[in-house]
């Protein structure tokens, strides 16, 4: 028989001692006075072989499996505090690497942020140098083409002034001077007076 068996039996052998013993709890009251306060022997003595039987009884059987149950409960207790108690570590271990992760985080942002800015300001000066260098040959161009342009002008006017001159000079002192002739004396004359463009 295994221990379950075992405490059965003695909680029935139990139940039936009580019920086996007369019950003369219930009679009628006859005596008045003092008998009414004192037990009455009758009574007494079955009701006390009783209660030996059934405390051990329960000192026996049910007073082990009530402090069995208890210790259960207290290691379900104990265990269910130790849990709760690493549930703790590692929740706050987690909120640690969190943080740290957050931090993280944050400083490579800012880090990004800021080699972005740099570069963007190494851009915006790389693009403005380059823009001025194309504005300062542009306008070194311009001026090349104008002052091209501008002796060019100054020939053409130079030759055109000549030929005038020529057309001029021959109306009024006749055609004793050949073409040529004119054209030399007028360009020694430019060439002594200076040209057109201040040279």
């Amino acid at each position: 028989m295994n221990n379950k068996a075992k405490r059965a039996g003695a909680v029935s052998a139990g139940v039936l001692a009580l019920s086996v013993c007369p019950s003369l709890a219930f009679a009628e009251e006859e005596a008045a006075g003092i008998n009414a306060i004192l037990p009455d022997m009758l009574e007494f003595i079955p009701m006390l072989i009783a209660f030996i039987i059934l405390w051990i009884i329960l000192a026996k059987f049910g007073w082990p499996m009530f402090n069995g149950m208890l210790e259960k409960r207290e290691n379900t207790i104990r265990e269910a505090l130790k849990q709760s108690e690493e549930a703790k570590i590692e929740s706050e271990r987690v909120l640690a690497e969190y943080k740290e992760q957050l931090a993280d985080a944050k400083a490579q942002a800012a880090k990004v942020i800021a080699d972005a800015r740099a570069t963007g300001e190494a851009v915006k000066a790389d693009i403005e140098a380059k823009a001025e260098a194309s504005a300062h040959d542009m306008i070194e161009k311009a001026k090349a083409t104008i002052a091209a342009e501008k002796k060019a002008a100054i020939a053409e006017l130079q030759a055109s002034i000549a030929d005038t001159s020529v057309d001029v000079a021959a109306k009024l002192i006749g055609n004793d001077l050949t073409e040529g002739e004119h054209r030399a004396i007028i360009e020694r004359y430019v060439k002594e007076a200076g040209s057109f463009n201040g040279n």
